[in-house]
């Protein structure tokens, strides 16, 4: 099983607001997941990014990929930048 960390799409149509979930890669992109690990939400300002980075290490390390837009959110939230990261 490929696991992913990416976006989630909710929200009203022309409101979109993210969560950045783990799932499976096979799964549809609004489907089925395994864990929330945050959330994105575009249209405040400035964009409001909430990660959960203990949990968002834990999965990177057991093997998950994240999407390319899902790894510029966990950079900006500076998930990379923490100590656990180490």
């Amino acid at each position: 099983m490929a696991v992913r960390i990416r976006l989630a799409r909710h929200g009203k149509k022309k409101a979109p607001f993210y969560r950045l979930v783990v799932a499976d890669s096979h799964s549809p992109r609004d489907g089925r997941f395994i864990e929330i690990l945050g959330t994105y939400n575009p249209l405040t300002e400035p964009s409001e990014i909430k990660v959960d980075a203990e949990r968002a290490l834990f999965w990177i390390k057991n093997g998950a990929s994240p999407s390319d837009t899902a790894k510029m959110l966990l950079k900006k939230a500076g998930v990379f930048d923490s100590p656990a990261a180490e």
